[in-house]
């Protein structure tokens, strides 16, 4: 694996030990496909943050943890880099922590990790947990401060929480639906990624209260566990949806639409309005094709933008005023697509 860059600084950059570096650098036996993935990460996040180094000021390291549809880390990872040559009072150099799934005990053990190796800052984006919680707890008293992404985890001493309006968003919803249904009786099918993400919950309870208020005659069915990432998603969809002949509407709060999608028409149903979330790669395809009706979009560099805001004035590295770290939901369609 060829590179320009001093085996200490891979090791900042990835978490491994030395040893490990090495064997994977020289193609020795006995190193995991995951690991080599993991270095050759590292080294292609030096590459990118390379033209940074020379500029003056503080180099600070900021850890990105974040659990969510490889279509949504990519956008994580894109903002990040987006951001980053506009910081001009310290050199900022991201790492990633990046998977589709990552099981409670594994998020502490990697933010244990990351307390022990040291860093400036933790971007966050997990399940609000109890373990989790105590885990967030451990790095704010190891005066490393933690800013939650999208969805926040309650009762922490998080610094802050940067992204949309989730409760907001759920209202938003609702709204658009009630519009495109009216008055006609039938049900409502309403997904999220996991039980456990905060964002996703908030979302789904201010969603069907507003939709309660406005359209008693429709149902509700809801579904937690569909995000698209492996062959869950058809079976817990069909499970739910088996019997459901009056399907109207779909409010997706965490992804897998074409997973949806594919499973509903399997199942001869169409319905007559598709609410989703987040202006990713694959949302993107769908709602050109008119597939998806609306999308509840925010600008996820701006909250990125945002978390590093928050990070420099912890440090006392920015005197900027902090503004609000709320996004609000722009409604998308197919004729405003940006």
């Amino acid at each position: 694996m060829t590179h320009r860059f001093p085996i200490k600084e891979i090791v900042r950059q990835s978490g491994l030990g030395p040893a490990t570096i090495d064997r994977v650098l020289n193609n020795r036996d006995h190193v995991s496909p995951q690991t080599k993935l993991r270095v050759a990460a590292a080294i292609e996040e030096l590459k990118e943050q390379e033209a940074q180094l020379a500029a003056r000021g503080r180099r600070l390291f900021f850890d990105f943890v974040v659990e969510a549809p490889t279509r949504f880390s990519r956008e994580v990872k894109a903002a990040t880099n987006a951001a980053l040559p506009h910081i001009g009072t310290a050199v900022c150099r991201p790492r990633f922590v990046l998977q589709e799934v990552i099981e409670e005990d594994e998020v502490v053990r990697v933010l244990r990790r990351i307390m022990r190796r040291g860093s400036h800052g933790v971007c966050l984006k997990a399940r609000d947990t109890t373990k989790i919680r105590g885990a967030v707890n451990m790095l704010t008293a190891a005066k490393i401060p933690v800013v939650t992404l999208v969805t926040d985890i309650a009762g922490t001493d998080r610094l802050r929480y940067v992204g949309l309006d989730n409760a907001g968003a759920g209202r938003t919803a609702a709204y658009l639906i009630s519009k495109a249904i009216k008055d006609v009786p039938g049900t409502v099918l309403a997904t999220r990624s996991h039980e456990r993400f905060l964002g996703e919950e908030e979302r789904e309870a201010a969603f069907i209260e507003t939709l309660a208020a406005n359209n008693p005659q429709l149902q509700v069915a809801a579904i937690q566990g569909v995000s698209g990432a492996g062959i869950e998603t058809p079976k817990r969809l069909s499970d739910v949806i088996d019997g459901i002949s009056d399907l109207c509407a779909v409010y997706s709060m965490g992804g897998g639409n074409r997973s949806i999608l594919r499973t509903l028409a399997d199942k001869g149903l169409r319905p007559e309005v598709y609410v989703a979330h987040d202006l990713d790669r694959e949302n993107r395809d769908l709602i050109r094709s008119q597939q998806l009706d609306f999308i509840l979009h925010h600008d996820l560099r701006l909250d990125v933008s945002r978390a590093f805001r928050a990070f420099l004035a912890h440090h006392r590295l920015s005197n900027d005023p902090l503004e609000t770290q709320i996004s609000v939901v722009q409604v998308l369609t197919p004729e405003n697509i940006p």
